[in-house]
């Protein structure tokens, strides 16, 4: 910052291009890390192991999951906020207030910074963490491409399950014959029953109506 104003401070700050904004998304290094590469602080990259100082998320300690060049925040895994929706967001933390504890040295151009102005034991041991942290990430690929697989079988069955559901109609075609054969049989159990001569029914002696009473009385019989 070449003046004191901070108008024009601030107007350098946010329209400033992207390889010094860059630069400026750095963090200050542990005591362990300070000694060993002899710097006070470095650009912080995805991978690196960092600790927030201040804010509602201080002592959370975890990996950078992205980095914004444009907004100058970082992204850390496990520092999440809920929107008004209800939502979780990765909640944007300025660099200035971390802290970081492990350096990420997959990439052979930070290993060349680190590396200058070291002694060889110091190179050899840098070598050796990237090392490290190559196998890991090969494993968290392979362990990503096979959960990958796996969801590809998952979907393929669920879209075989419903032609598998259609093959058994011809089996129930098969179950419905013996039904008619039932049928048949009752048809034929009415038929013998119809044959059969019909029992009669005993007569019923008909009560004497109120008029032949009357004739009979008319006539002079008791």
């Amino acid at each position: 910052m070449t003046s004191i104003k901070p108008r024009k401070q601030h107007y350098i700050l946010h329209n400033a291009p992207l390889h010094k904004k860059r630069k400026w998304i750095s963090s200050h290094l542990a005591e362990n890390l300070l000694l060993k590469y002899d710097r006070r602080s470095l650009p912080v990259v995805k991978g690196d192991t960092v600790k927030i100082m201040r804010g509602s998320f201080r002592g959370h300690e975890d990996k950078i999951s992205k980095v914004n060049v444009k907004d100058q925040t970082v992204e850390i895994e496990g520092a999440t906020i809920t929107t008004a929706k209800g939502t979780k967001i990765a909640k944007p933390i300025h660099a200035s207030t971390l802290l970081i504890t492990k350096l990420n040295v997959t990439d052979k151009w930070r290993r060349q910074k680190l590396e200058s102005g070291l002694s060889e034991t110091t190179k050899k041991e840098i070598e050796r963490e990237a090392a490290e942290q190559l196998k890991v990430l090969e494993a968290e690929k392979n362990a990503a491409e096979e959960a990958a697989k796996e969801e590809e079988k998952r979907k393929e069955e669920i879209k075989e399950k419903p032609l598998k559901e259609e093959e058994p109609e011809e089996s129930l075609e098969e179950v419905v014959e013996p039904a008619v054969t039932k049928e048949e049989t009752l048809k034929e159990k009415v038929e013998t029953k119809i044959a059969e001569p019909s029992k009669k029914k005993p007569s019923v002696k008909k009560s004497a109506s109120k008029n032949t009473t009357k004739k009979k009385k008319e006539e002079g019989e008791p």
